[in-house]
């Protein structure tokens, strides 16, 4: 019998865990409700406590770790056995995956099952997380260990997010295609484990164990469907940079007080850390003149039609994020047109993640548009800029994920494809420049992505008479 608490295996017929000294319950096959030992119906769903799921699909086989990431993993290898970690723990798993599998031929269901595991494994990965264990209808996943990160909490909730959105367009194919209604829940919570040794095939000798593993656990269980709850640790760690909506505290078993609960909703306003120092009001400025003199030289020079590429470079902690808001806050004062990107250290392994961030800046797009609302953006821009560039209008779309199924992009091989979303940029570049110079940060290059690098380069190559 498996510790809800701390996933430690006991031997049939103990009530404490042998490994936590927690009290034994059982967790319903249908809901995923806990029950104490020896009710015979799960006070959830009225489900038989004991029955179990028709034969779950099996996981999908070993799949080979990206190399990036093994490599990060080996060097990692030698600080990590039996060591203590602080980082967040992810479970995800399908919601009443007890009458799918019986509604459903074994083979369809395995087949279901395994395309859910690879979206799984795909995204935990996408954010260099690693996939402890698959749970016959999920898995188990950790962010910090065995690669240490200081933003798991940020990783795991992108994480959290990205699966939200690819099982999501999963379910919608499940029920155009089978009829099926597909849901899956999410937990985190943050906090001390202790991690296992790991081999040369990268798989753990034993898995990540302590109370931070159960809370995880229970917060998935807490967890409505299609939704991510989350707990106060990992919120603590990652509020500003996500919407975290407070639920209330709630019982959890194992836990002597009222736990605070969040629901993950989406992104904050903040995306890095001066983004949250600025919510919280920033000091005086001062002591930078000389720096703030050498961008508004450049800026001179750009004017005259000289167009300047700067780069600032110094130690972190040091003050780059501010000078160059500072800067930026007396361009637009000036009434300049600036667009703004930043590379994310999570985002080495996304292609054009921060181009994408110049892209919507260019066209307006915000937060708080849709899809069709972002169309109409950049549909309106694209007219402002003549009729040469219409024929662009559904590859900038598809390139920003606004993409319109009734008015798709030509099929076009990669090289061609960026000649055409440079051709686009150059021309916005300038009629924004028309006037008075126009201003494009793109700030953290040190986690640029190469199809970024590459675009970049392209992009430098068409800022005459602008500022980079």
């Amino acid at each position: 019998m498996k510790c809800a608490s701390c996933n430690t295996d006991n031997r049939e017929g103990r009530k404490f865990c042998s490994g936590c000294g927690t009290r034994l319950a059982i967790k319903c096959a249908s809901c995923g409700a806990v029950n104490e030992l020896g009710e015979a119906f799960c006070g959830e769903c009225g489900a038989k406590v004991g029955a179990t799921l028709p034969a779950p699909a099996a996981p999908p086989p070993p799949r080979e770790t990206p190399k990036h990431l093994a490599d990060k993993i080996r060097l990692s290898k030698a600080a990590v056995e039996g060591e203590r970690k602080q980082v967040t723990v992810l479970f995800a798993d399908v919601k009443g995956s007890m009458e799918l599998a019986e509604s459903l031929d074994p083979e369809a269901f395995s087949r279901i099952m395994s395309k859910f595991f690879a979206i799984l494994t795909e995204g935990v990965e996408r954010f260099e997380g690693f996939v402890d264990k698959f749970t016959g209808d999920g898995i188990m996943a950790l962010f910090g260990a065995p690669i240490a990160h200081e933003d798991h909490a940020q990783r795991a909730c992108y994480a959290a997010l990205h699966l939200k959105e690819e099982i999501a367009r999963y379910a919608t194919e499940l029920k155009r295609e089978h009829g099926l209604s597909f849901s899956t829940r999410m937990g985190l919570n943050s906090g001390e484990v202790v991690v296992g040794s790991i081999s040369e095939d990268l798989r753990m000798d034993y898995t990540a164990q302590g109370h931070t593993v159960g809370l995880a656990q229970r917060m998935e269980n807490l967890a409505e469907p299609n939704t991510c709850f989350v707990s106060s640790n990992t919120a603590s760690l990652a509020r500003g940079y996500f919407d975290l909506e407070d639920l209330g505290e709630f019982r959890v078993k194992g836990v002597a007080n009222p736990m605070r609960v969040h629901r993950l909703n989406g992104m904050g306003t903040s995306r890095n850390r001066f983004d949250v120092s600025r919510s919280r009001g920033l000091s005086r400025f001062v002591g930078r003149a000389s720096d703030l003199r050498t961008l508004e030289d450049a800026l001179d020079q750009t004017a005259s039609g000289n167009g300047q590429v700067i780069g600032v470079v110094a130690d972190a902690g040091t003050g780059k994020s501010r000078l160059c808001f500072e800067f930026l806050e007396r361009c637009r004062a000036k009434g300049m047109k600036v667009f703004e990107g930043r590379a994310v250290a999570h985002g080495r392994n996304i292609p054009f993640l921060p181009i994408l961030d110049v892209f919507r800046s260019y066209f307006g797009i915000t937060g708080e548009d849709d899809e069709r609302s972002s169309r109409a953006k950049i549909a309106r821009h694209i007219e402002s800029l003549g009729p040469g560039l219409a024929d662009t209008f559904p590859l900038v779309c598809e390139f920003l994920a606004v993409g319109d199924p009734q008015n798709p992009a030509p099929k076009l091989d990669p090289d061609a494809r960026q000649r055409q979303l440079i051709g686009v940029i150059r021309q916005i570049i300038r009629s924004a420049s028309a006037k008075q110079p126009a201003v494009t940060m793109i700030e953290d290059l040190h986690w640029l992505d190469a199809a970024s690098a590459d675009f970049l380069e392209q992009m430098v190559v068409a800022r005459e008479g602008t500022l980079s």
